[in-house]
């Protein structure tokens, strides 16, 4: 036994190994209780809405919390190659990894899970968990790990298509008052949490007639933008 945990908790090993218990007690955490980890982290990713490539991923001009994360679902019909130019290099390998298609949060999961068991298994049989060469197998297990990523996670894809077709569709937003997660002005989408049936769902919004519109601002949603990728907002 103290072997083994020798083995998780060498100086090669330690970081997946208490990466994967993080998630382990998310998981645990979000099943359980059902708690929404608000970080509240301020992603700011750079992308226009009239750039050659938009990938649709609620983490546009915004505020990403954790629970945003771990249902954020990227559908391949939302990434718009708007000038037939061809995807960045990361785009595509989320596509291809399934990091597009499924919650990023389960696919994550398993990638770490699936890194993690290559590299303590390696590691282990190699006698490298304690010296340099350790590293490298760290370093070499990302490539298998998304591989077997890929494998294992396509099958969810059917299960996580058809477990809600409808999606958000059945819920009517237009008039009701929402709560800014992201300052947005212009052409600039943002974030913005709504209260519906009782849930908080969140929302693509952008400013009806482009002026600032503040981070934890309360706004009302007027009308939803003619792609229903998003809703137009003013202040309440």
């Amino acid at each position: 036994m103290e072997n083994y945990f020798n083995i998780l908790f060498s100086e090669v090993n330690i970081t997946l190994t208490v990466l994967l218990i993080i998630l382990i007690l998310y998981w645990l955490a979000t099943m359980v209780s059902g708690i929404d980890f608000d970080l509240d982290v301020d992603v700011d990713i750079d992308v226009d809405i009239d750039a050659d490539v938009d990938l649709d991923t609620g983490l546009e001009g915004g505020n990403m919390d954790f629970q945003d994360v771990a249902n954020a679902e990227v559908d391949r019909e939302h990434v718009v190659n708007k000038r037939t130019r061809k995807l960045k290099w990361w785009q595509i390998l989320l596509i291809y990894f399934n990091f597009v298609g499924l919650p990023f949060m389960f696919t994550f999961t398993f990638w770490i899970f699936l890194w993690w068991f290559i590299t303590v298994l390696t590691t282990s049989i190699t006698g490298s968990y304690d010296n340099s060469f350790g590293f490298v197998i760290v370093l070499a297990g990302i490539i298998p790990a998304l591989i077997l990523t890929k494998i294992v996670t396509t099958p969810f894809k059917s299960f996580f298509k058809n477990l809600n077709k409808d999606g958000d569709k059945a819920t009517e937003f237009i008039g009701r008052q929402a709560l800014l997660m992201s300052t947005i002005s212009g052409e600039k989408l943002g974030n913005a949490e709504v209260l519906a049936d009782g849930n908080p769902m969140s929302i693509y919004v952008k400013s009806i007639d482009g002026s600032e519109l503040r981070f934890r601002e309360s706004v009302l949603i007027i009308k939803q933008s003619d792609d229903k990728n998003y809703f137009l907002v003013s202040k309440a």
